[in-house]
This record gives structure tokens, C-alpha cells and sequence, in this order.
């Protein structure tokens, strides 16, 4: 049997993993809730689940509840990867795909602009054969909000999501796993490994989702892969960030589809009604769950490894993921050197 401690002393990736993926479960729970609380006794009073007090679907129906439930649960994800990097990793917060630079941020860009245009291709799509009809456009989802104004919530919330899935994820998750599988793959089988097993986890959390079934797990899951290989190539979470905030609010609220089982909250560019065959568009799952975005994943990751090879020479996997922080070396700014 193994000891839980390796030759420097730090407790092995199985145990980090679970240290940190259960301090962030026990510091969701309790941020989410305190925050949660004490927005609803601000903005309705101390009556506010009572008789007589706002419908409940008034309460939980809320642009900004999901904003500040979202914002708690970034907290949480950012509080739990730097202690756990501190105490038990042994590294800075920036190993986990965070060395910002001009690059960086240029990476970023490109992630955003891929999510816009591979959800705009799906929606194309499905117009172009008649599945889905516009039912309306520039809806504010309340009576009285601008819908400049109103845009805003759920484009801030989807960034937190973004950032704190993928910080969660691929930089926590995929580089601590890496770094577990290394001692039987290989610096770069452990790293594809790593990146299989997390996209894999990736969907089965979102198995329980509403509307959700086998074909919406396994796109989630091939979702994973999308979002995970800018980080496998690069090392850093620009691409798979820009990526997920465009791919999301893209989907929820600019073409009105639900997002991953959930309908839209609060503004939406448009809005549908959606027809069609299941398979193709994932009906009331939305298009996560359909063929269509099987293929855009695919064309995703294609254009991902394209990107990667233009910016930085050459598209392969980064394998310092799979090192510990005394053989962390630099960043994808000497990708060359590899």
C-alpha cells in the first residue's frame, strides 16, 4: 500500500483531488447560502418564503439570484484551488493556467470568438432546415429593464461559470490527475489521460441536469474534451475560458436555447420556439444534447489544435502538466524549446 505522502513530502494527486473537490463542495455549500440569504432578506424581507410574500417562481426565477449564487460559487472554486495549491499542491495560483500575459489574453479572445461562432453555426443550421422559429427578439425577461441593462446579469454570470468550471476542472483537476497518472503513463499518456478521465467526470456531474439522458451525457463529456484541449496544448486556461462564457451565453441568450437542460434566465437577443428531430437538436435538453453538437465539437477541436499551431509553431501536448511544481517549467512562451 502506497503511503499518502510522496518522496517531498506532499500528500499524493488521489488525496489532493479529494481534499480539494470536498473543501469546495463544504465552501459552496456555505458561501452559496450565505449569500444567497442575505440577498433575499435585502430584496424581499424577512417574509420572503412566507404566505403572502413574492411567488416563489418570482424568487428562484431571478436574473440576479443566478448572478449572485454564481459570483459565491466563483469565490469558492478561486478560495479552495489556492489553498489547496498553498497547502498541498506547493505551487502558486498561476501554475493552473493562469500566467497572464499578452498571450494569454490574445488565447482568450480566440476561445471567445470560437464559442460565438460554433454556436451561431448550430443555430444557422438549425434555421436554414426549419427546426427552430423566432418567436421574438431583444426580450428583457422583466417588464420595465432596458435590455441593454438586462443583458448584463446573465452575461456576467456565464463569465463566472466559465471561469470557475474550467479553473475547477482542467486547471485544477486535469493537472493534479496528470500529474497522479505520470508514475504509470508517461508525462504525455498521463496527460491524455488525465484529460479523458476529467471530461468524463465533466459529464456525469451534468447527468443529473434536467431533460438530460445518454446522448446529452456523452456530448457534456465530448464537451469536456473541447475545453480541455486548449488547456492540453497550451498549459494555460485563456482558450477553454473564452471558450465556455461565449459557448453558454451564445446558446441561453442570444439564440434561446436552454443551456445544458436549463432554459434561459433573464435577456435574450432571441427567442424560439424549437421543432425538429430530437436527435439533431436535443429538444428540450437543448442543442447539447443533439448530433449537431457533435459536430461542431469536432469542428472545435480542429480549429482549437489549428490556432494553437499558428500562435505558438506547433501543437502538442504540454507536458510539464504532468511535473511536479520542482520541475514546473515555463509556460507555452518556450513551447519551441520542447
Amino acid at each position: 500500500m502506497q503511503p499518502l505522502t510522496d518522496e517531498s513530502g506532499r500528500l499524493r494527486a488521489a488525496w489532493r483531488l479529494l481534499a480539494q473537490y470536498l473543501s469546495h463542495m463544504v465552501a459552496v455549500t456555505l458561501l452559496v447560502n450565505l449569500v444567497v440569504g442575505t440577498w433575499l432578506l435585502l430584496r424581499f424581507g424577512p417574509g420572503v418564503l412566507s404566505a403572502g410574500g413574492p411567488a416563489i417562481s418570482e424568487v428562484l426565477g431571478s436574473p440576479s439570484l443566478f448572478l449572485i449564487s454564481t459570483l459565491a460559487s466563483l469565490a469558492a472554486v478561486f478560495l479552495t484551488v489556492w489553498m489547496a495549491g498553498r497547502l498541498l499542491d506547493r505551487r502558486p495560483f498561476r501554475d493552473f493556467g493562469f500566467r497572464l500575459d499578452g498571450g494569454w489574453f490574445l488565447d482568450l479572445l480566440f476561445g471567445m470568438f470560437l464559442g460565438a461562432v460554433l454556436m451561431t453555426a448550430i443555430f444557422l443550421a438549425q434555421f436554414a432546415l426549419g427546426w427552430v422559429k423566432l418567436t421574438g427578439h431583444f426580450e428583457a425577461g422583466s417588464a420595465g429593464t432596458p435590455f441593454a441593462l438586462a443583458v448584463l446579469a446573465p452575461l456576467a454570470t456565464f463569465v463566472c461559470v466559465g471561469v470557475a468550471e474550467e479553473t475547477m476542472f482542467r486547471g485544477y483537476e486535469l493537472r493534479n490527475a496528470a500529474e497522479g497518472l505520470g508514475i504509470v503513463f508517461g508525462p504525455r499518456g498521463a496527460v491524455l489521460a488525465a484529460w479523458a478521465g476529467t471530461s468524463l467526470f465533466f459529464g456525469v456531474l451534468h447527468a443529473f441536469n434536467p431533460n438530460a439522458g445518454v446522448l446529452s451525457t456523452i456530448n457534456i463529456a465530448l464537451a469536456g474534451v473541447l475545453l480541455g484541449i486548449g488547456y492540453v496544448l497550451t498549459g494555460e486556461l485563456a482558450i477553454p475560458i473564452g471558450l465556455h462564457i461565449t459557448w453558454n451565453f451564445f446558446q441561453g441568450n442570444v439564440f434561446g436555447f436552454p443551456v445544458s437542460g436549463l432554459g434561459p434566465v433573464g435577456a435574450t437577443v432571441l427567442s424560439v420556439e424549437q421543432g425538429g428531430p430530437t436527435i439533431w437538436t436535443g429538444g428540450a435538453f437543448g442543442p447539447e444534447a443533439g448530433l449537431l453538437v457533435t459536430t461542431a465539437i469536432a469542428a472545435g477541436s480542429l480549429l482549437i489544435s489549428l490556432w494553437v499551431r499558428l500562435h505558438y509553431g506547433r501543437a502538442t501536448v504540454h507536458t510539464p502538466l504532468a511535473e511536479g511544481p520542482k520541475r514546473d517549467g515555463p509556460g507555452m512562451a518556450n513551447v519551441k524549446d520542447r
